[in-house]
């Protein structure tokens, strides 16, 4: 056997093929670091903004601040609605990593009811799940100190420490001033819309009825931002940039308080409403509606038990009155229909009637009556204000006609919307053809003017609506619109006042026809006859009103009103109008109670009572007999 041949190694060959490949392996050596070092190039140089950004954003948050909302005040500087430190028990959904259990533990650590749980579960299906929830408001001091030591088993659970709306005077200001509770929804839809959802990132409430919610702009403010630095936990660290919120503006009502309180105790337990307005300027001094019910019952989520009991009230709690309440205006706008027809010619101060207690147009067997049933005799214009003779106004009402009527009615402010600063306002209702034939599809029949003389029929007004057409009435055609706010308060607290608002004055054809109606409202209150002459027989001032009687339904011809025998809801409202003193004239009251009676028995005490209230430092030269043009 052969043996093989050893093959002889070539050594050069080797060490070229060695010194080849240790060439190419340090070249993708020196390839590779190229390619880390132009990574490190551009994280730390090219892109060192970007990663610093992103590395801030888990350390830094900037976090909306909430401005402080401004203060009401009254006329003369007293505190309506002020901001009280609350706090609160919140949930962050997202945070969380089992609601319900949490949920459940929460409950075992402090009271949580089941209304708070269910209105918890309510606003959780209509917001953000990254957004915190209230689950407890109003927390006291050892609730805090409670959840404070178990902290740590709750995450995404926190307590809010924030400022909250609180109405020192409660019910007394609720219809006026409204109230803020907790952006819903669709309030957030709203502020969507109008583009301002940013301007509420840190806000929990804002204005829902009143003042509250016609001036929400004003009162809000403007939403600041804080940078803070976070741990890994989120706990804030340090505060690095502050961008302080631009707090709401302090506002000044042109509501008296006192006076106010005073409307309040006057109406008592009587359903209705009170008007006081300054006739030189339309400044609401007081606006009362009874019932009322205490808004800070809505500040912190009023329970489904207690919304329920307001809402389902036969008393209707919730509706402002003075503003909402659709009432027959009645007697009170006798004074503006005989203006009427003395500048339409269809009547002079010496046009007389014979008044036996009764109306009838010629060929209708339909009979209109007068309160008094066997009349009044002869009477002009003067005296059937001064007695209210609702036969001369039957009269009257049939010469005029309807479109005479809503028009000039209309000109006074009757079935549209004075412009007060609230949003719930009625415009209530002035009949006319075209309405009549818009609303029931029927032509204008003259029985349907005939009550219209005496403000009922299909005739409804709000007692703004009074107030605004006395005023202008007094104010010889100057229109002033009712305005419940007067200006802002600065920092020496002095008044920034507003300019008045006003509208297109009423022309007339004879300042003289307004001294005859002015006149003779002065003998509602002051004449021998006088519908209100008993209740204001020893005022200290001289003023001038009208009283009014507005009947809810109708009385057979045959039947006879009583009062006993009729349901209470269905009873006669009384009403009146008036303003003092009558030689310069500064306010007019206007009150209106539901199902109370007579005007003159039931509504004009309460306009004496306020008047006296309002007077009651002053001294009056009382011998004054008629306005003089």
């Amino acid at each position: 056997m052969q043996r093989k041949r050893q093959t002889i190694r070539d050594h050069s060959a080797e060490a070229n093929l060695f010194a080849r490949r240790a060439t190419v392996a340090f070249f993708i050596v020196v390839c590779m670091l190229g390619i880390v070092l132009n990574n490190l190039y551009s994280l730390q140089v090219e892109q060192y903004d970007d990663y610093q950004t992103r590395s801030n954003g888990n350390r830094i948050k900037v976090l909306p601040v909430a401005p402080n909302r401004g203060l009401i005040f009254d006329r003369n500087g007293v505190l309506l609605a002020e901001n009280r430190p609350v706090f609160s028990l919140e949930i962050t959904p997202e945070e969380t990593n089992d609601l319900d259990d949490t949920l459940s533990r929460l409950s075992t650590l402090m009271a949580i009811t089941d209304d708070e749980r269910e209105n918890f579960e309510s606003k959780l299906k209509g917001q953000r799940r990254f957004k915190p929830i209230a689950i407890r408001t109003k927390l006291s001091e050892e609730d805090v100190a409670l959840f404070s030591a178990s902290k740590h088993l709750f995450p995404g659970v926190q307590i809010e420490a924030r400022l909250a709306r609180y109405y020192p005077y409660k019910e007394t200001l609720t219809h006026l001033l409204g109230y803020v509770a907790r952006i819903n929804k669709k309030d957030l839809q709203k502020l969507v819309e109008a583009g301002q959802e940013a301007n509420y990132a840190a806000t929990h409430d804002m204005g829902k009825l009143g003042i509250e919610k016609y001036h929400e702009e004003l009162l809000h403010g403007s939403v600041g931002y804080q940078q803070v630095e976070v741990n890994n936990q989120g706990r804030i660290i340090r505060v690095l940039n502050v961008d302080p919120p631009v707090p709401g503006k302090d506002i000044v009502l042109n509501i008296d308080i006192e006076l106010q309180l005073a409307a309040q105790q006057a109406l008592a337990d009587q359903r209705g409403a009170v008007v006081v307005t300054d006739i030189q300027t339309g400044g609401v001094l007081a606006l009362y509606s009874n019932p009322s019910y205490d808004p800070n019952l809505f500040v912190h989520g009023i329970s489904r038990k207690n919304y329920a009991a307001l809402l389902n009230s036969p008393d209707r709690p919730l509706i402002n009155r003075a503003t909402q309440g659709q009432y027959p205006p009645a007697s009170t706008v006798k004074p503006h229909l005989a203006l009427v027809g003395l500048e339409e010619g269809i009547i002079t101060e010496d046009y007389t009637i014979m008044d036996g207690g009764r109306y009838q147009l010629p060929n209708v067997s339909h009979v209109w009556r007068d309160w008094k049933k066997w009349g009044h005799g002869k009477v002009n214009v003067s005296k059937a204000i001064e007695v209210s003779c609702d036969t001369y106004y039957y009269d009257l009402a049939y010469k005029l006609g309807i479109d005479k009527i809503s028009e000039a009615m209309y000109e006074f402010g009757f079935g549209d919307f004075t412009g007060i600063d609230l949003y719930e306002e009625s415009d209530a209702n002035m009949p006319s053809r075209g309405w009549k034939r818009a609303r029931f599809n029927q032509p204008w029949y003259i029985g349907d003017t005939i009550p219209v003389g005496i403000g009922q029929s299909f005739w409804t007004t709000t007692p703004i609506q009074l107030a605004h057409s006395l005023n202008t009435l007094v104010n010889r055609g100057e229109r002033y619109i009712p305005q419940i706010i007067r200006g802002f308060k600065k920092a020496d607290n002095s008044v920034d006042v507003l300019p008045l608002k006003t509208l297109r004055p009423l022309q007339f054809k004879q300042q003289e026809n307004i001294d005859i109606v002015l006149n003779a409202m002065h003998d509602v209150v002051h004449g021998s006859e006088g519908t209100a002459r008993s209740v204001f027989k020893d005022a200290p001032y001289q003023s001038a009103g009208k009283t009014g009687t507005a009947q809810l339904f109708s009385v057979g011809q045959d039947e006879k009103y009583d009062a006993d025998k009729v349901d209470e809801r269905l009873r006669d409202n009384a009403m009146y109008v008036g303003y003092a003193p009558f030689e310069a004239p500064e306010i007019s009251v206007t009150v209106v109670l539901e199902n109370a009676g007579g005007g003159s028995s039931n509504a004009a005490p309460v306009a004496r009572e306020i008047m006296d209230f309002y007077f009651r430092d002053r001294v009056f030269d009382t011998d004054i007999a008629q306005v003089q043009p």
